[in-house]
């Protein structure tokens, strides 16, 4: 039997787990589907035999999804961080989930079609940011126009 972490990320789905996972392991490097764990009986959302719980990585965070149902919607109080090095990187990420039936918000933030927020992050955006002073008062001037991060006009408004 495989080590299970003594931690991991649990994440409530209504009955899309299985496919999330699917989708995160395709999308981001060091991720994985892990194990698929069937109902061995009937539930309130769901019947023996359904996918119950999906063990998975997403860029080697142990997570869980857990198909419990429509009782609790996914909302920004929870968000996954994708640091990106480039803005080939993060275009590759942002549109792999806005064009799977995700949605754009504001300062790098968007969700996936099951409503799950990620935030893709430049590391220059980050590093501008802990920079402090003048250098993170223009970043974080500039991010907060974007949606997607441009890391060229970061960039530009770190170096004033």
């Amino acid at each position: 039997m495989m080590d299970s972490p003594k931690n991991k990320v649990c994440i409530w789905f209504d009955k899309a787990a299985e496919e999330a996972a699917a989708f995160y392991a395709a999308t981001f490097p060091d991720s994985r589907v892990t194990s698929v764990t069937r109902a061995p009986g009937d539930y309130p959302s769901g019947q023996q035999g359904d996918v119950l719980v999906v063990e998975f990585t997403v860029a080697g965070i142990p997570c869980m999804g857990l198909n419990g149902g429509p009782a609790f919607q996914q909302t920004e109080a929870f968000s996954f961080q994708i640091a990106t090095e480039n803005q080939e990187e993060t275009d590759r990420y942002w549109n792999a989930i806005v064009g799977n039936g995700g949605q754009e918000s504001a300062c790098g933030w968007c969700k996936d079609k099951w409503g799950l927020s990620w935030q893709i992050t430049p590391r220059t955006l980050t590093e501008a940011l802990a920079a402090g002073g003048a250098e993170a008062q223009r970043a974080f001037a500039a991010m907060m126009t974007m949606q997607k991060i441009d890391v060229a006009a970061i960039d530009a408004a770190r170096r004033g």
